[in-house]
C-alpha cells in the first residue's frame, strides 16, 4: 500500500514540475509564493483576465452546443465566399469543416494532457511555456477586436439599408449614412460594455443558433415567394478565389477558442467528440444552405452581406436584417470584455468601478474609429479569417499537439496529416492576408 502511495505521489509531482516553467522564471514574473508555488489567487487572476475564460462564461448555457459560437455574422458572408470561388466552394467548406473538427480534437488531446489545462492559453502556456501563453492569448484578443469591428460596420450597412436617407445632426455637424448609424450602435452597445457580469447578455446571444435559422428561412422566403428567384447560374471554378474563400470559411469556424472551456466544463468528457461531430454538421448544414439559396439568387453580385442584397420594401427582408443585427448587440460586449478585463489587471492596485468604464469606453471609441475609417465587411472578415482564425483554428492546435505529444518526430499518417494542416494552412494564412489587405488599401 505505501509503496502504491508513494508511486503515485512521485507521477503526481513529474506532472506538476512539467506543467510549471521553472521556478527562477516564475519568480521573476511575480507569479510565486515564497515556498516556489504559484499563488491560487494569481492563477484566478490569470484565468479571470484570459480571453477565452471571459467568453466561455457563457458555456454553461452552450454546454451542450459550441453553435452559439460558430453561427454569427459569419452566416452572412457564405454566398459572398462562394460567389468568389465558384460552386466548387462547397467542397472547400466541406473540407474546411473537416479540418476544423480534427483540430478541434487535438485541442481536446492537448487538454489530457494535464489536469491544470482549462484554458486555450493554458495549452500555449503547457506547450511552449509563459511566451506560449502571451502568443496565443495576443491572437485570441486581436481576433475579438476585429470581430467587433466587424459587428459595428454590420450595423452601419444594415440600418443604412433600412433608412437610406437618414442624417443625424450634433451641433452644426451633419452626420449621413453608414457613419452616423455606425456612430449610434456604439452608443447603443456602449452601457452593455460596463457591466459587471455578462450572463444575460450570454443567454440572449445563445439564441443565434434560432437567429441563424430565421435568416436562412427568410431568404429562402424572399427567393421563392417575393420575386427574386434562383435563376443564377454561377460558375464552377475560380482559381483566384480559394484564399478569400477559405478565409471566410476559417472565419466562420473560429469556435476553437471555447472548446477548452467546453470540455474542462463538462461531466463526462468522452462525449467531447460527439458534441463536436453535431455541432459542426449542424453548423456546415446551415452555411451550406445560405451559401446555396444566396448564390442562386444572386450569383456574382452577391455582397459581402446578402441582406444587403434583399429588397427593402418585403416584409421577410425587413425581418431578415432586423434578426441579422440582434446578434451583434448583444455579443459586442462580450467581445470587449475581456480585453478590457486584461487591461485592466494592469491596473489591480488601483482597480475602481471609473477606471473600468474609462478603459472600456475607450476601447469602443477606437473600435468605432476604424469601423469608420475601414468600413468594408467583407475585407475585414477576410483579414480576421486569413490572420487570424486561420492561426487559432488550424495552426496553433497542430503546433501545440506536436509539441506536447513529442510526436514532431514520429513520421505517420497522423503526422502527415497534421503538417499538411500547417502547410496549407500557412499558405491561405499568406494569401489571404495579402489580397484582403490589399483591397482594404485599394478602396480606402
Amino acid at each position: 500500500m505505501e509503496t502504491g502511495q508513494r508511486e503515485r505521489d512521485v507521477k503526481n509531482t513529474a506532472a506538476h514540475q512539467r506543467w510549471r516553467p521553472d521556478r527562477e522564471k516564475r519568480c521573476e514574473e511575480g507569479n510565486v509564493d515564497d515556498d516556489g508555488d504559484r499563488t491560487e489567487r494569481t492563477r484566478s487572476e490569470e484565468h479571470r483576465c484570459s480571453p477565452e475564460m471571459e467568453t466561455g462564461q457563457r458555456t454553461r448555457c452552450e454546454e451542450g452546443s459550441g453553435l452559439p459560437k460558430f453561427v454569427g455574422v459569419g452566416i452572412l458572408s457564405v454566398p459572398y465566399a462562394l460567389a468568389e470561388v465558384g460552386w466548387s466552394g462547397l467542397i472547400l467548406l466541406l473540407l474546411m469543416t473537416v479540418v476544423c473538427w480534427y483540430t478541434g480534437l487535438l485541442l481536446s488531446n492537448c487538454m489530457n494532457a494535464h489536469p491544470f489545462i482549462r484554458t486555450y492559453s493554458d495549452i500555449g502556456k503547457f506547450a511552449f511555456g509563459y511566451k506560449g501563453k502571451v502568443v496565443v492569448s495576443l491572437f485570441l484578443y486581436l481576433e475579438l477586436y476585429l470581430v467587433a469591428i466587424e459587428f459595428l460596420v454590420l450595423e452601419g450597412d444594415n440600418l443604412n439599408k433600412l433608412f437610406p436617407n437618414m442624417s443625424f445632426k450634433v451641433g452644426n455637424l451633419k452626420i449621413q449614412g453608414k457613419c452616423g448609424f455606425t456612430l449610434l450602435a456604439a452608443l447603443v452597445f456602449l452601457p452593455t460594455t460596463w457591466l459587471n457580469s455578462l450572463g444575460l447578455l450570454a443567454y440572449i446571444s445563445a439564441s443565434g443558433v434560432l437567429a441563424s435559422v430565421i435568416l436562412v428561412l427568410c431568404v429562402l422566403w424572399v427567393g421563392a415567394a417575393d420575386g427574386v428567384g434562383f435563376h443564377e447560374r454561377g460558375k464552377f471554378l475560380k482559381w483566384s478565389g480559394i484564399p478569400t474563400a477559405l478565409s471566410f470559411y476559417a472565419f466562420c469556424y473560429c469556435g476553437h477558442v471555447i472548446f477548452p472551456t467546453l470540455f474542462a466544463s463538462m461531466r463526462d468528457k468522452r462525449q467531447f467528440s460527439k458534441v463536436l461531430v453535431s455541432c459542426f454538421v449542424l453548423c456546415t448544414v446551415n452555411y451550406a444552405s445560405m451559401a446555396i439559396i444566396g448564390y442562386l439568387m444572386y450569383g456574382d453580385t452577391v455582397k459581402s452581406q446578402v441582406t444587403l442584397n434583399l429588397p427593402i420594401r418585403k416584409v421577410s427582408s425587413k425581418i431578415a436584417i432586423y434578426t441579422t443585427m440582434i446578434n451583434p448587440s448583444t455579443k459586442y460586449a462580450i467581445m470587449i470584455s475581456p480585453i478590457a478585463m486584461a487591461i485592466e489587471g494592469r491596473f489591480q492596485h488601483h482597480k475602481s468601478k471609473f477606471i473600468s468604464i474609462f478603459i472600456r469606453t475607450l476601447l469602443v471609441i477606437r473600435t468605432v474609429g476604424v469601423a469608420i475609417s475601414v468600413p468594408f465587411f467583407g475585407y475585414l472578415i477576410s483579414l480576421t479569417g486569413a490572420f487570424l482564425s486561420v492561426t487559432a483554428s488550424l495552426l496553433l492546435p497542430c503546433i501545440c499537439y506536436l509539441k506536447i505529444s513529442k510526436r514532431y518526430c514520429e513520421f505517420g499518417l497522423q503526422w502527415l496529416v497534421i503538417i499538411s494542416i500547417l502547410v496549407a494552412g500557412s499558405l491561405v494564412a499568406v494569401l489571404g492576408t495579402y489580397a484582403s489587405l490589399r483591397e482594404i488599401i485599394d478602396h480606402m
